[in-house]
C-alpha cells in the first residue's frame, strides 16, 4: 500500500500537465513590466525562478546536481521525507543537467495580470475536486481563460504541476520533466519566442497544492 502511495505521489510532483494552443494572430499587444503586486508571495516566487532557469540555465544546472544525490535508482530519498518511486529516477535528472548546460540563455518572461486570472480560474475550479488537467469544469480550454482578461498573440501554453509548494520544486519538477517523453514542460519554459507568463498556485483536494502557468508570445491586457 505505501509503495503505491509513494507511486502516485511522483505522478503529482513529476507528472505536470502541458498543451499548447494552435497560432492565432492579434493586432497590438502588451510589452509593459508591471510590478506584479497582484501576485502571491509563492507566485513571483515563480516567476522569478523561471526567468532564472532561463536565463542563467547553466548556473540553474548547479541545483539540479545537487537535486540528483538525494536519488538512489528511480527512488527520490530525503531525509524525513517519504521515499518517492519516480519512473525515470536520477537518469531524467542527469538529462535535464545536460540540457541546461547547453541552452543558450534566453529573454525574461513578464508578469501579466489577466494572463494570471486565467491562471486563477483554472486553480477555482480544480481546488476543491480530485480533477487534474487543463480542461476546466467550464469546458473551458487555457487559451479561452486567458482570452477571458485580455488578448494573446502568437502562440499560447500552458503547465501545471500538481504537489509542490516551494518555487524551486515546482519549476525543477518541470524542467525534469519525469515520464514525459517530449518533455513539453521543458520546452514550455524554454521557449524562445514566449515572453509573457500568468501564475497562480493554490491548493488542490488529491494533491494538496497545484500551480497553473500561462505563457505567450505578447498579450494585450483588457
Amino acid at each position: 500500500m505505501m509503495k503505491f502511495k509513494n507511486y502516485l505521489l511522483i505522478i503529482l510532483i513529476f507528472n505536470s500537465f502541458v498543451t499548447f494552443a494552435s497560432s492565432r494572430n492579434l493586432k497590438g499587444s502588451s510589452e509593459r513590466q508591471d510590478n506584479a503586486s497582484y501576485l502571491s508571495e509563492l507566485e513571483r516566487e515563480v516567476v522569478d525562478e523561471l526567468n532564472f532557469a532561463r536565463t542563467h540555465p547553466s548556473d540553474y544546472s548547479v541545483y539540479l546536481i545537487e537535486y540528483s544525490k538525494l536519488f538512489v535508482g528511480r527512488e527520490l530519498r530525503e531525509d524525513g521525507e517519504t521515499t518517492i518511486l519516480t519512473k525515470e529516477g536520477k537518469s531524467a535528472v542527469n538529462e535535464a543537467i545536460r540540457f541546461l548546460r547547453n541552452q543558450k540563455p534566453l529573454s525574461y518572461l513578464i508578469a501579466s495580470k489577466g494572463m494570471s486570472k486565467g491562471a486563477e480560474d483554472m486553480v477555482s475550479m480544480q481546488e476543491t475536486t480530485t480533477q487534474i488537467g487543463h480542461n476546466g469544469r467550464d469546458g473551458s480550454t487555457f487559451a479561452e481563460r486567458i482570452s477571458r482578461y485580455g488578448k494573446w498573440d502568437g502562440s499560447c501554453s500552458e503547465n501545471i504541476d500538481y504537489g509542490n509548494n516551494k518555487a524551486r520544486r515546482i519549476v525543477m519538477a518541470l524542467i525534469i520533466d519525469d515520464g514525459v517523453s517530449n518533455r513539453g514542460h521543458r520546452k514550455s519554459i524554454f521557449n524562445p519566442v514566449f515572453k509573457r507568463v500568468g501564475v497562480s498556485c493554490g491548493q488542490h483536494q488529491k494533491y494538496q497544492y497545484m500551480c497553473v502557468i500561462e505563457y505567450a508570445v505578447r498579450y494585450t491586457e483588457n
